[in-house]
């Protein structure tokens, strides 16, 4: 597991003697830095809940009005025009958002954040306002991680700071987003910064309960979900919760190669512009919204739907099947807009689907059925994202109960080895090879700044035990210090080392993303047979 320090123009003495507090002094500038995220969601989210309450008296107006419809779908190309050209003004705030942090603090490019903050709101809140079956967590994450970088380039923080205040901003978005503090946390460290070192996780904590705090202050202390839940799936029927993990797995594979499809089908539509291609699910959403008004926006609308369990089957699985449709070419447009709450909902609609099925046929209780629609979102999420982790807590939060852990974390377990199994490739992953791909990106340019790079020794790890001067490190890092607990010790040719430490390696930014990848294999990989 590693840390990426961002480089600094000062001296390597400076570097590393800063690092030693970081840990404190990012916990205080969290505090801020969630109070900029929450606030940056709060505008989201009551922009959202504002469109939605005001979509059904418009439909409703326009449906008695012959002249209002094409009044509606005029104002849809001209927000779908505006969309388009906020992208192509800063191609950035497109899609999620979630893989540009990651590609950030990967070193392949750099995100203009005052840019990116003003082009994601306008552009996501049209976007909403439109009714695109998008959701407002991911735009909430990129939007959060650079409130970090402006906290960061404003008040003039050292460099070395700002991918962690990147990441507290990330938690914090999500956080003010769901009402899920501890889901913020996790999502930072298992997805964004992928690392569960102490600094990480003190930091996003301060940042995701402060964001949390502005947020509830607002929107109050009740859960994203209601759903009545009085008792727990049965031991004995624990092999239909087993299945409907294989089903999720197989579903969230399925899920990002249609992702990955429906973006290749707008790139050969050479006779549309890319600023126009959100014309498309723009179009969509006024004929959707005349004909199924329940699957446009994120999807609140069909959860109170499901909720009661009093949806027929054909009528589920329409809502699932046009549902998912829309995403697809909502997302693909590269429209400003996540895919984090609309997976979601087709997770839950999965669930209610199996549920009514296994519950009509082996005669349980119906009130368990709202149990498999809450195991199917943390399953088809996690084989979407490949956070199985941050899929448990993140259901549990929303729907404001811990009892089904046990039953969660073998949906989320059966859903991640299907999703393996299948070779599917995690969502975000995904996305960011392709931006990359798109935009022949390269790593960030070489400066003189240094870059400071922290990877954590396995207790399987080949290294434990041999010295330094016996290990081949990789070129052009310079090794400087080694954590052991609270202690740091200055690296001598014969130091020893031991499970648990920190590698703290010294290179240039050019070489970032070759070093993080060999000192990781390095202190991960286990010793090879007849090595010891």
């Amino acid at each position: 597991m590693r840390e990426v320090f961002k480089p600094v123009e000062n001296s390597t003495e400076n570097l590393i003697a800063h690092t030693r507090n970081m840990k404190y002094l990012l916990a205080m500038e969290g505090i801020f830095v969630g109070m900029i995220a929450g606030g940056i969601a709060i505008i989201y989210r009551l922009a959202l809940n504002f469109s939605e309450k005001n979509m059904s008296f418009v439909l409703s107006y326009a449906g008695e009005h012959h002249w209002a419809i094409a009044a509606w779908f005029a104002a849809l190309i001209v927000m779908a025009v505006i969309v388009g050209r906020m992208v192509k003004w800063e191609p950035m705030i497109s899609g999620s958002g979630i893989p540009q942090v990651e590609g950030e603090l990967q070193g392949y490019f750099e995100e203009p954040w005052l840019k990116v903050i003003i082009g994601k709101l306008i552009g996501g809140i049209l976007c909403i306002i439109g009714g695109l079956s998008l959701g407002r967590e991911g735009p909430s994450v990129q939007l959060g991680a650079m409130g970090g970088k402006g906290f960061s380039r404003v008040f003039k923080r050292l460099n070395i700071e700002e991918r962690y205040l990147m990441t507290c901003g990330a938690s914090a978005g999500l956080a003010a987003a769901f009402n899920a503090p501890l889901a913020g946390i996790m999502f930072a460290l298992e997805e964004v910064h992928k690392n569960f070192s102490a600094t990480v996780l003190f930091s996003a904590m301060t940042a995701s309960v402060t964001a949390d705090f502005v947020s509830k202050y607002v929107f109050g202390l009740g859960s994203v979900f209601q759903f009545q839940v009085d008792s727990s799936i049965p031991l004995k029927y624990y092999g239909f919760i087993i299945l409907l993990g294989i089903i999720l797995g197989a579903g969230g594979a399925f899920y990002n190669k249609v992702l990955a499809s429906t973006q290749d089908l707008y790139a050969r539509m050479t006779f549309l512009k890319a600023e126009f291609r959100p014309v498309i699910p723009f179009l969509m959403a006024g004929i959707l919204g005349f004909t199924l008004p329940q699957v446009l926006g994120g999807g609140h609308m069909m959860i109170e739907l499901l909720a009661p369990g009093n949806l027929p089957l054909t009528m589920i699985l329409l809502l699932l099947v046009v549902k998912f449709i829309f995403s697809m070419f909502s997302f693909g447009s590269g429209a400003p807009g996540g895919i984090f709450f609309p997976l979601l909902v087709l997770g839950a609609y999965i669930g209610g689907f199996y549920g009514m099925v296994v519950v009509r046929a082996m005669g349980m209780d119906p009130q368990l059925i709202n149990n498999f629609i809450i195991l199917a979102m943390a399953g088809y999420f996690t084989a979407i994202v490949r956070a199985p982790i941050t899929g448990i807590v993140l259901i549990s939060e929303m729907t404001g109960s811990f009892t089904h852990l046990l039953s969660l974390s073998v949906v989320a377990i059966a859903a991640e080895i299907t999703a393996a199994a299948l070779k599917s490739e995690p969502v975000y992953e995904m996305l960011l090879d392709r931006i990359v791909a798109r935009r022949g990106e390269e790593p960030v340019p070489e400066t003189s700044n240094k870059t400071l790079i922290a990877v954590s020794v396995h207790h399987s790890c080949g290294l434990v035990g041999k010295r330094i001067w016996e290990i081949h490190w990789p070129e052009n890092c310079l090794l400087v210090a080694i954590r052991r607990g609270e202690k740091e010790l200055i690296p001598k040719g014969d130091t020893k080392i031991r499970p648990s430490d920190t590698i703290v390696a010294l290179a240039n930014e050019t070489d970032l993303n070759r070093v993080n990848t060999e000192l990781h294999a390095l202190c991960e990989e286990a010793p090879a047979a007849g090595n010891g």
